[in-house]
């Protein structure tokens, strides 16, 4: 189950990725369409690639909202965090409802592999929906109807 989970994580990250990547391509041919020049790329040195990936390796990775409109002729694409997310409270609901007596945050961020401040805010989603509440500090189940 965690290999799965892990997989899954690693399909989500890499899709995430291919979103920026495609989100920079049209960037760059709305661009090149409306006649601005395009900035060319610097090349770096081969010690600034070492260094920035040493700092991303360190660092976790930060998420930035896109705030690029859709062109007017097509349909507008939702953003895969928007289906991650949903699948995030899925998968922490499930956890939380096949619990007995209750799953705490530290197991549930071991299951997930997810990190603290995102375990909390689904929590938090799941809370104000009205699907989960708080026995204890840290302990939560799935509420009754």
């Amino acid at each position: 189950m965690k290999d799965v989970q892990k997989e899954l994580l690693a399909v989500s990250n890499a899709l995430s990725s291919l979103v920026k990547q495609v989100e920079k391509i049209s960037e760059v041919l709305d661009a090149e369409a409306s006649g601005e020049a395009v900035p060319a790329k610097k090349a770096k040195a081969p010690a600034k690639k070492a260094k920035l990936a040493a700092k991303k390796a360190k660092a976790p990775a930060k998420k930035r909202a896109a705030k690029k409109k859709a062109p007017a002729d097509t349909a507008p694409v939702t953003p895969a965090a928007a289906d991650n997310s949903a699948t995030m409270l899925e998968s922490i609901f499930g956890m939380i409802s096949r619990s007995r007596n209750g799953i705490t945050v530290e197991r549930l961020k071991k299951r997930t592999g997810l990190e603290a401040r995102q375990v909390s805010n689904a929590l938090y989603k799941l809370t104000k929906k009205g699907k989960v509440e708080t026995i204890s500090r840290g302990l939560y189940v799935k509420k009754k109807s």
